[in-house]
């Protein structure tokens, strides 16, 4: 994960919503590649997937950060965001909220055009992906604007409220 990001939630006091909306993200990712090729985390061997982002998500909610994830997603899922399904009980286990909200539920919601993260209502991270999911310049871009925190709050808040928690949610 992006220093950046890693920097933000270090100075998180209330809340961290991540917000994410592509099909697809760097299909070249070594993981998903393994992925691909049929590897599955064993959830009862915790060694075996444990990474630092975790212990990130582990440090961040340990001080009683809320930290959110919503994936808004098209079904049938893609490979990629399968992928993420198999191995979103590793968010959870390190104590984010994960939600899905399948894209057939959207309608009247506003969303924004770029995925990324909102801290404290205070601090947006926005991501830039391209069309093949791998990042763009200038891959991300950090706004210090409690207004545009607000809107993209208010938006994922909306969004949030139609998704389904990971624990219930059975893709199509």
């Amino acid at each position: 994960m992006a220093t950046a990001v890693r920097e933000c939630l270090a100075k998180a006091r209330r809340s961290a919503l991540h917000l994410e909306m592509r099909d697809s993200y760097m299909r070249d990712d070594p993981e998903f590649v393994r992925w691909q090729d049929g590897h599955r985390y064993d959830p009862a061997d915790r060694a075996s997937w444990w990474r630092s982002w975790l212990d990130v998500v582990a440090e961040t909610t340990g001080r009683g950060v809320a930290m959110r994830r919503l994936r808004v997603v098209s079904e049938p899922l893609s490979d990629y965001v399968r992928y993420e399904y198999d191995g979103t009980f590793t968010n959870v286990a390190a104590g984010e909220d994960v939600r899905w909200l399948p894209r057939s539920r959207t309608r009247g919601l506003l969303l924004p055009a770029l995925d990324g993260w909102v801290m404290d209502e205070e601090v947006v991270i926005l991501h830039h992906f391209s069309g093949e999911g791998q990042w763009t310049g200038p891959r991300m871009e950090v706004h210090h604007d409690p207004e545009l925190a607000r809107q993209y709050a208010s938006a994922y808040e909306s969004a949030w409220e139609r998704a389904v928690p990971h624990a219930e949610y059975r893709p199509a």
